[in-house]
């Protein structure tokens, strides 16, 4: 099975192996106490405001506890502590021959260590090798191998837990681990290498013994002095291709070093003073999602509690909008992915209303539906000023009517409501979707639609301009056509035009293995099966180039969070992805891609010290500190119960380069401007007029950038012309900006100097 599976909920295998009756101890009604999310480990300005929360906000925080409240503890991946006390019972309530508790003391130990507690783990393993040597028989050769892996497993995880998590520093966890982000406490990474060591002798082939071995000896301070020559990775496999000063992680410093599971991050200006905040939401369904206001001097504030967040619980993405052109921008809440039947929560749509608070209103947005999803995107595809929504579900393998979750689009009724319309504009039926974009490829003015798909071909929708029947839209698939369907297993995508040639390319994703040893393999340089991201240049004909290889793309596995940006204000777009799957064992390092001029992209990952090793989900790009560069926000943690981590914040150290903000405001086309496309025209000394390209809200479907486009010039300090394309068909020419200064462009409107407030 390919481990892009792991993130659906196993069975426990021992359940009802023995044909004991139901234990009553943990009904699938309980819900276990709520993981130890949203800790910040820096001193917090204190939220004076007084508390908020709407009654709707009420309704939704209590329909979303009684969900959990009633999922099947077997099944569902977020009650791992329910098995814990089921096994438990299990093997307290009968004598067991040695073979059957050694299946239920394994599972057992992986349950403690999937809900957090890899020190009981690693006493329940122990135990089961003592009591094999007590019986004076040999441990069968596959389960020795299995007691090892897990073991070497429980004790990475104890290390990371009382190391990089307990006592977090600016360079935990961050690879190759420097001397100053050594374990303290020893213990978990010294098991790790006797273990590893112990499975390398027995399979020499074990990449991901390999693998994991030297990240073992990095924790100890050992790499590479001691790591055994056989087994040495050298340290030139981790070098960068280009320069690049580092990006110092100060979330601690910043107040949003927040702990959290896999979850969704949003930058933008929330409350309207011109700086932006950072709203993280935890997928654990009770964990709580945060706002936090940007204060101005580089710290934040945590203003959840005043803010009317709180009950709004879990989610694995936030997707930004301004579905009402208020000019207030609000938040989608998406919930329930990967869990397939336990899956079912519903989406929530999140009301800005412009005095520092939101309403939850999925209800009377005629939003409200209970399907696993972690993607949606927005765009205004009919043009009517309005933006509409695509929410993308995860319908299972097979044919049973309990796990087809149709995907739905939103129409915008231009009066806080929406009309789902999917099925007859023919994008209801695709299957388990994981990523979404809008892009206009063929540059007509009318949005068109990716989908990325799991355990299935990706999709591209033309959007032909052309009202259906029945109030549908009219979409062609073009994919075939378009030449964008290389990929059976994909995740996050995204349009942007990455080489500056006015056309938008697409990025896309791969995410799947088939053994795992692939991840050794691939970190080690050796052939993998792993899938591998894909660049689709735009031609301008309709049809696209996979260029990935061309531009040395093709060197990133097992992509989550993702998005793009300008690291160094050059004008051409990075790429940063967040890597790993649900696996402790998926310690890979998260990569960071420079734009080499548009011809090829640089792995700068070690040089700008991004190479974090925790579970890497959504990711933002934004001027965070009104310096004029763009740092980087990333959203940690994995999807088990016991697999959390602090948020990373990357600050960049900037450069002679400069920079323009552009906050574009639709008047006949949609507020937020999504799909205004802008053409910078700029003096080089070298080539003369270079011209630059972005587009509004295309944003990476598991990433969050905000808004307002931040611009890279390169040297240049003077911005010739500006030509923005508005969604309405209006095209504005704006001469002479300046540089380094944030402009509000109005639609049929002059550029204002953006202030602060």
């Amino acid at each position: 099975m390919s481990r892009m599976m792991t993130y659906r909920p196993c069975l426990p295998v021992a359940l009802g192996l023995f044909a004991l009756p139901a234990v009553s101890v943990i009904p699938a009604q309980t819900p276990m106490a709520p993981p130890a999310v949203g800790s910040v480990t820096a001193p917090q300005r204190v939220d004076t405001k007084p508390f908020y929360q709407a009654p709707s906000t009420r309704r939704m925080a209590e329909r979303l506890q009684s969900i959990y409240a009633a999922t099947d503890f077997a099944l569902d991946s977020n009650k791992a502590s329910g098995r814990v006390t089921y096994y438990t019972h299990l093997l307290a309530s009968r004598p067991l021959s040695l073979p059957d508790q050694t299946t239920v003391r394994l599972q057992l130990a992986k349950e403690m260590l999937s809900a957090g507690d890899p020190d009981s783990a690693i006493r329940t393993l122990e135990d089961l090798r003592q009591r094999w040597s007590a019986a004076n028989q040999t441990v069968p050769p596959a389960i020795a191998r299995e007691l090892g892996r897990w073991l070497a497993t429980a004790y990475l995880r104890l290390g990371e837990q009382e190391n990089c998590a307990g006592m977090h520093g600016g360079h935990a966890c961050l690879f190759p681990l420097r001397r100053d982000a050594a374990h303290t406490l020893p213990r978990g990474a010294q098991g790790a290498v006797r273990e590893l060591s112990a499975l390398l002798a027995a399979s020499p082939s074990d990449a991901e013994s390999q693998w994991l071995l030297n990240v073992a000896y990095m924790q100890l301070g050992r790499y590479p002095q001691d790591v055994p020559p056989r087994w040495l990775i050298p340290d030139s496999r981790f070098r960068s291709e280009a320069a690049l000063p580092e990006f110092a992680e100060i979330a601690a410093s910043a107040g949003v070093d927040i702990t959290g599971h896999a979850g969704g991050a949003l930058v933008e200006d929330f409350d309207g003073d011109g700086r932006l905040d950072i709203m993280i939401s935890s997928s654990g369904p009770l964990d709580q999602m945060h706002l936090f206001h940007n204060n101005g001097d580089g710290t934040f504030t945590d203003v959840t509690r005043s803010s009317g967040l709180l009950g709004e619980t879990g989610g694995l993405n936030l997707v930004l909008t301004d579905y009402n052109n208020d000019g207030h921008p609000d938040v989608l809440v998406l919930r329930g992915g990967w869990w397939g039947r336990q899956g079912l929560y519903p989406m929530s749509l999140l009301r800005n209303n412009g005095d520092g608070t939101f309403d939850d209103v999925t209800e009377q947005a005629g939003l409200l539906s209970f399907h696993p999803t972690q993607t949606a995107a927005w765009a205004d595809f009919d043009r009517d000023g309005w933006l509409d929504l695509f929410v993308g579900h995860e319908s299972g393998p097979g044919n049973a009517k309990e796990d087809q979750h149709p995907s739905q689009l939103f129409h915008n009724n231009r009066d806080g409501t929406f009309t789902e319309i999917a099925a007859p504009s023919g994008l209801a039926n695709l299957g388990f979707v994981k990523g979404v974009a809008w892009g206009d490829i063929d540059n007509d003015g009318w949005p068109d639609l990716y989908v990325s798909v799991m355990y299935g071909k990706n999709r591209l929708f033309r959007n032909d301009g052309i009202p259906g029947k029945n109030g549908s839209w009219r979409f062609t698939d073009v994919t075939a056509r378009a030449g964008v369907d290389k990929q059976d297993n994909s995740f996050a995508c995204w349009f942007f035009d990455y080489d500056n040639d006015g056309w938008p390319d697409l990025f896309v994703g791969g995410y799947a293995t088939e053994s795992k040893d692939d991840v050794g393999n691939f970190e080690m340089g050796r052939p993998s099966k792993a899938g591998l991201p894909r660049l689709y240049r735009n031609l301008g004909s309709g049809s696209f180039q996979d260029v990935t290889a061309d531009t040395h793309l093709d060197r990133a596995i097992l992509p989550m969070g993702a998005s793009f940006g300008d690291l160094d204000n050059d004008g051409w777009l990075d790429i940063y992805l967040g890597t790993g799957d649900s696996l402790y064992q998926s310690l890979l390092p998260n990569r960071m891609f420079r734009n080499a001029g548009g011809r090829a992209f640089e792995d700068v990952t070690t040089a700008g010290d991004f190479g974090h090793l925790q579970k890497g989900h959504a990711v933002a790009f934004a001027d965070l500190r009104g310096t004029g560069f763009e740092d980087i926000f990333e959203e940690m943690g994995g999807a088990l119960p016991g697999d959390t981590y602090q948020s990373a914040l990357y600050r960049n150290p900037g450069n002679a380069n400069h920079s323009v903000t552009l906050i574009l405001e639709g008047v006949k086309s949609n507020r937020p401007a999504v799909g205004a496309r802008i053409d910078l025209a700029v003096q080089t000394s070298t080539h003369g007029t270079r011209h630059i390209f972005r587009t509004v809200g295309y944003g990476s479907s598991f990433g969050g950038n905000p808004f307002r486009q931040h611009v890279g010039l390169g040297p240049a300090t003077h911005i010739q012309d500006v030509t923005i394309r508005w969604p309405s068909g209006i095209v504005d020419h704006h001469a002479n900006l300046k540089a380094d200064q944030t402009y509000r462009i109005p639609e049929g409107g002059q550029p204002q100097l953006q202030l602060l407030r």
